[in-house]
């Protein structure tokens, strides 16, 4: 799937919103159906009646990534688990770290201690860090200097870290002017 196709969009979409639910009695179903896609991947005014959406549903569904099923006149369509991963991956992929107009002085220090038999979570988690920017500042010991903490959360759970082999703590570090190079504040 390309980076920024609808059928990304629409797994992101659905993972966040959870399901869409459309009367299936309705003489308009396909058109809800349609509108509903097209909102929970994130496009406003969608072309009507455009193939974009037909593909991307039905690639999604053969895939495997959706489930689709009919219950009192509804029909609903939600994510499987695979269809779960898929979007979380996405969700992973896309995550950035938002620089506020004005830093507020206090560091963020993400310690873990992911044990050495889970190393692929521990080679992954130590890699998102250097792709949102933080500083190394000892072997598990990473800061920032901006609020971090939903991408954190997403990672920990996309990654299935607990509370115990993931800390994040907010303050200050004295003699931080290399931080403040590096971070350019």
């Amino acid at each position: 799937m390309k980076n920024d196709s609808i059928g990304k969009k629409f797994l992101k979409g659905l993972l966040i919103t959870g399901a869409i639910a459309v009367a299936a009695s309705s003489p308009y179903f396909a058109f809800h159906l349609s509108r509903n896609f097209w909102k929970s991947a994130g496009i406003k005014k969608p072309v009507p009646k455009d193939p974009r959406f037909q593909n991307a549903f039905y690639y999604l569904k053969r895939k495997g990534y959706l489930n689709v099923g009919k219950h009192n006149y509804q029909i609903y369509i939600s994510l499987t688990k695979e269809g779960k991963q898929k979007a979380g991956k996405y969700l992973i992929d896309d995550l950035e770290i938002k620089k506020p107009v004005n830093w507020d002085g206090k560091y963020r220090i993400v310690m873990f201690d992911i044990p050495n038999t889970t190393r692929l979570r521990r080679d992954v988690f130590r890699g998102k860090l250097k792709e949102l920017g933080f500083y190394r500042l000892q072997q598990s010991v990473w800061v920032h200097p901006y609020e971090c903490k939903r991408e954190i959360g997403l990672l920990q759970e996309f990654l299935g870290l607990t509370d115990r082999e993931l800390k994040v703590i907010t303050g200050e570090i004295n003699n931080d002017a290399y931080l403040h190079r590096f971070f350019q504040i």
